[in-house]
């Protein structure tokens, strides 16, 4: 009886898992989105794009319209916001500004994007410790929107707002970051090894949809 209980929930698993794989693969950007994008930001879509997923914290790599890799992530556990020392995710347009961190190891430790000698020991836990480590790998974002996430008070690339590895892996998934969109350390390296510098990266808001800067009332995923 144990068996066949057990046979029964792994198949029960496995179908879960496989509508989930099935659902991700089919997460494409809206055709307007994207014709925006272009429009406005002259993205194109033969390009790399991210999407940065606050309400499921997640962050999607697209090109050619089809869907790379999806990775779990972690923005600000204070929410969303432009504003300096708020220590919030930023929405809207950015792009990557400058890649650091070639050949550093899984972990190391930066500190003012200068590899300070030490690594990090990796927390699988979902606990908060009472560091901020950023850790491996740093993608710097500039914002693109003046007046919103570019500019005085409000500027994405002079609040330091980076994807990087974290020490705080079992939070990923929660919002647990101080500003940052922060990756495990495999994933951000994996990530790092593919984009370049100038990459076009858009955060958006808690209903996935685009910034209110952009003033365009679409649901971005179809």
């Amino acid at each position: 009886m144990n068996f066949v209980l057990l046979s029964i929930l792994s198949f029960l698993l496995s179908s879960i898992h496989a509508q989930q794989s099935a659902n991700e693969k089919g997460k494409l950007p809206n055709e307007f989105f994207l014709q925006f994008l272009e429009q406005k930001y002259n993205y194109q879509t033969d390009d790399f794009l991210i999407l940065v997923s606050v309400k499921e914290q997640k962050l999607f790599l697209y090109k050619n319209k089809e869907l790379l890799e999806s990775y779990v992530i972690s923005t600000s556990k204070y929410g969303i916001g432009q504003a300096a020392g708020s220590y919030k995710t930023p929405l809207g347009a950015h792009i990557i500004k400058s890649k650091i961190g070639d050949g550093a190891a899984s972990g190391s430790v930066f500190r003012g994007r200068v590899f300070t000698g030490k690594i990090a020991d990796v927390v699988h836990e979902a606990v908060a410790t009472d560091d901020d480590f950023v850790t491996t790998r740093i993608l710097w974002l500039q914002g693109l929107s003046k007046g919103f996430n570019q500019g005085d008070g409000i500027d994405s690339y002079k609040r330091y707002i980076y994807i990087h590895g974290t020490h705080e892996e079992g939070l990923l998934g929660k919002k647990a970051s101080h500003g940052c969109v922060r990756m495990s350390n495999k994933e951000v390296i994996e990530l790092y090894n593919k984009v370049p510098e100038g990459t076009f990266v858009y955060i958006l808001d808690a209903e996935n949809r685009p910034a209110p800067v952009d003033d365009i009332n679409l649901k971005v995923f179809k």
